[in-house]
């Protein structure tokens, strides 16, 4: 525990009181947290050592005897069929026909007719179609209805119109189980009226390194709230396990993930390895799985990160001895997109080991086809046992029968399907709206400036004061939750929105202007800003300074205080950020993460009512520990040298003191050295990176001057102009060349390959003759080098117009390249006639156009 001098001084009172609350939350952990740290990190697992939460639902003779019953007639085509499950985007109604898959996915990015804000009724109609055709035996087959999983994570947040809540690291801060529970509860009603029966949620990650890209999806870097909260959302979700409404039409199965140690990974990168002790890993991060299960969830989704360099898609030790066997998990273990494949000997299309280590569901999404007939030939020649493949089968079958699908009919039939007016339904609304003002933690109230008045006249500015992309984040209508407009929210209240509302029904004024400028200068300015949307490893960090410093946020703070006007931030974010600046800044620093559609929840806190009372008071508390400088990634409560700016806990009320003494501007790192992974840029390479020309004669040259001839003349460099002066540079192939960046330091990009990020380069075609080749790679050394051919999608480009073309980095890696050492992210290889010019090569997922490439 640090000492009380860690923090703003007039703040110890408000430190003491969360410390009660902190210690009831941790109570169950079998070790200290320090004691965890200190055990040794190795790979071995004993279940043995691993709690046994009771499942709580009975054996059930009758439902045996129907299982039993089915899987006698069934073929082995149609019990391979009901273990994969295949996306929307890849996968027909029709093909259930021929190929009987036991589920579907609707995976982030993946919609009807391709269009991110369909319709709710072209969702249902698809819901449709599916089970139909898995229910039709007209040719053959089975009548087993297929089941459909979405990731309706923070409300049904794929459906235009529907309630959106606060992301889970918002409901961390709440504290409030009964609240969560009542948040799954609408969230699986909402999900019904789309004919959806499978939510993927809750993530139940204890995230370590807030650099984590997911940090957001975690209740809490504390594993006794995730144990809290996790149980209350299965059961939101589902109903309570023996309860007569359990998994009926008003409810919808859950998946607790990512097993096991999504949070944990070393440097808090995206899939990576987690190289903690068994202890850590079972009390920490195992922690939210031993109440879910004693819950009755009903399926857990498998991580993509390893332990101690074993994958989990693989891991027997982990899914079957201690999550099927110690842990009496009695539901079924899905997988995460093409997570199989990551397995060592595994491809997306073939991997036996998945099976064998105890996954019952691979997620197949664009390689259902090619995993569905490797699985067949693996059962067929003994590689994964008929009693494997019967035990997964079982799994799943048992919970169709739990949830009564046999018996129902289509999605549109049943008891909410189509009721679109339950989306956003008042009575869901209000719940969002609560739980906004339950999650925001008041860090700075200097000089007791909140609550203010609503007769006062109110500036809001920033880019996030009336913004609903940026309030909901991502995981929203799409996977990242950018693209998206106003008008895809129609049941939302922007944050600007709430403040008017109730500022014009008191008497004051509001002047909304998104860059500060204002007509009337207004008594004080409310600066709502902060993270842009990303989801998964796209939101991953190489430090935590907001923006890299760069924002233009703190500048508006200060002019808006220079002008002699209070300020009230109001920070949108998916995990705490290095914000000295801005807390020092303004006078009023309010922690509000990622609200969701209910934005008007803020104004009800920091306003008081027209009586002059305060309305509601701040009741969150920091579910993570907020960082004393930009390089406190694993700055966790009970972790030895433990030496945050606020701790976990902590939170102001309106009866507290709430200011402090300026804290330093020094953010522990140079924010210009972080990776970028920009490695050209307006015709030169990037610092740590070097332009090299490679002629016919194999010849390297080192480029040091804006124009270039390789020694054999088969490729010549010259600098031209764009928006700038010699902002590109042109390549002239006058035989058989290669164009390369190389970095002077190898570049991990696992993260981005995983992730579906591009190498994007900015080219312009100037010459294309008939016959010329050309193609984009990486390489990382001898006989470690991929490439792609481009000639065919440079031929469809505009000639003399710049564009972004886009090489998968899946594409590479297939093609041989290891993305995780990579010398050189980028290479173009020519021959003669072409002639292209190039002004900037990034690691991107922003394009104009992309090489198709085939990717196993």
């Amino acid at each position: 525990m640090p000492s009380h001098h860690a923090l703003p001084r007039i703040t110890r009172h408000a430190f003491r009181r969360s410390l009660l609350a902190v210690a009831l939350l941790t109570a169950t952990a079998a070790f200290a947290a320090d004691e965890r740290a200190a055990a040794p990190a190795t790979a071995t697992i004993d279940p043995a050592h691993w709690p046994q939460p009771a499942w709580p639902l009975p054996a059930d003779a009758a439902l045996e005897r129907k299982i039993d019953a089915l899987m006698a007639t069934m073929t082995l085509e149609e019990k391979v069929g009901q273990t994969v499950q295949g996306d929307i985007d890849s996968i027909t109604p029709d093909d259930l026909r021929k190929y009987r898959l036991g589920s579907i996915l609707a995976g982030g990015g993946s919609d009807p007719g391709n269009q991110y804000n369909a319709a709710p009724k072209a969702w249902l109609d698809l819901a449709d179609a599916f089970w139909e055709e898995s229910m039709d035996t007209s040719r053959g087959g089975k009548a087993i209805p297929v089941i459909w999983g979405i990731d309706a994570v923070h409300g049904q947040s794929n459906i235009v119109g529907a309630t959106l809540f606060p992301h889970n690291i918002g409901l961390g801060a709440t504290r409030n189980p009964d609240l969560i529970r009542e948040i799954g509860r609408i969230t699986a009603v909402e999900t019904r009226t789309t004919g959806m029966e499978w939510t993927f949620a809750p993530t139940v990650a204890v995230p370590q390194d807030d650099r984590w890209g997911r940090t957001y999806e975690g209740y809490s870097e504390n594993a006794g709230v995730v144990a809290l909260l996790a149980p209350a959302m299965v059961e939101g979700l589902q109903g309570k396990a023996g309860a007569t409404d359990f998994l009926d039409d008003h409810h919808v199965m859950t998946t607790v993930k990512h097993f096991l140690g999504d949070g944990g990974t070393t440097n808090g990168k995206d899939q990576g390895n987690t190289e903690v002790s068994e202890a850590m890993l079972r009390d920490v991060h195992a922690a939210g799985y031993v109440p879910s299960i004693a819950a009755g969830a009903q399926s857990v989704m498998a991580s993509y990160n390893s332990f101690h360099g074993e994958k989990m898609h693989g891991h027997k030790g982990l899914l079957t001895g201690v999550l099927k066997e110690r842990m009496n998990f009695g539901g079924f273990i899905v997988g995460d997109w093409n997570g199989h494949g990551q397995v060592k000997g595994c491809t997306n299309t073939d991997c036996a080991q998945t099976y064998n280590a105890g996954l019952d569901m691979p997620m197949a999404p664009d390689s259902w086809k090619g995993l569905y007939e490797s699985t067949l030939a693996h059962v067929k020649s003994g590689a994964i046992p008929m009693a494997r493949l019967d035990d997964a089968v079982r799994r799943i079958l048992r919970t169709k029968f739990r949830m009564g699908l046999f018996e129902k009919p289509r999605p549109s039939q049943r008891a909410l399907g189509g009721k679109f007016d339950l989306l956003g339904a008042p009575a869901h609304r209000a719940v969002a709206r609560q739980a906004v003002r339950e999650s925001l933690v008041l860090l700075k109230n200097q000089g007791g400036l909140l609550p203010l008045s609503p007769n006062a006249k109110i500036l809001l500015a920033g880019d996030g004061a009336d913004n609903l992309t940026k309030q909901t984040g991502g995981w929203t209508l799409t996977w990242q939750g950018d693209g998206t407009k106003r008008a895809d929210f129609p049941n939302a209240d922007s944050i600007s929105d709430g403040f008017r509302q109730q500022v014009t029904a008191a008497g004051g004024k509001v002047e909304l202007a998104a860059n500060g400028k204002y007509a009337t200068k207004p008594d004080v300015a409310v600066v709502v800003f902060g993270e842009d949307p990303y989801a998964e490893f796209q939101g991953d960090l190489p430090n935590l300074m907001f923006k890299a410093g760069k924002s233009g946020d703190l500048e508006l703070i200060k002019k808006l205080k220079a002008d002699g006007i209070p300020v009230v931030a109001v920070f949108l974010s998916g995990r705490p950020l290095w914000m000295n600046r801005e807390l020092n800044a303004a006078d009023a620093f309010v922690a509000a993460w990622l609200p969701g559609s209910e934005g008007a929840g803020i104004a009800d806190v920091l306003l008081r009512g027209k009586d002059g009372k305060v309305q509601h008071d701040f009741h969150g508390k920091l579910s993570y520990s907020w960082p004393k400088r930009a390089d406190q990634n694993d700055n966790n409560f009970g972790q030895k040298n433990y030496d945050p700016l606020f701790p976990f806990g902590f939170g102001l009320t309106y009866t507290d003191k709430g200011g402090f003494t300026a804290l330093s501007e020094d953010p522990g790192i140079d924010p210009d050295a972080a990776r970028t992974n920009l490695w050209f840029d307006n015709g030169v390479a990037t610092t740590g990176s070097t332009l090299r020309l490679v002629g016919a004669d194999g010849k390297a040259m080192d480029i040091v001057h804006p124009h270039a001839t390789t020694t054999d003349g088969s490729l010549a460099m010259t600098a031209i102009n764009t928006n700038i002066q010699e902002g590109a540079r042109q390549f002239a192939f006058k035989g058989d060349g290669v164009v390369e960046v190389r970095s002077n330091t190898p570049v991990d990009l696992v993260r981005e390959t995983n992730g579906d990020v591009f190498v994007v380069a900015t080219v312009r075609v100037d010459a294309l003759p008939a016959g010329a080749t050309a193609a984009i790679g990486s390489g990382c050394g001898t006989g470690c080098k991929g490439e792609v051919p481009i000639g065919n999608a440079l031929a469809t480009l505009p000639k003399g117009e710049w564009t972004r073309l886009g090489v998968q980095l899946k594409c590479l890696r297939v093609a041989g390249a290891d993305t995780g050492k990579l010398d050189m992210p980028f290479f173009l290889r020519g021959s003669n006639g072409l002639q292209l010019a190039l002004s900037k090569v990034v690691a991107s997922t922003d394009f104009d156009h992309k090489v198709d490439c085939p990717i196993r």
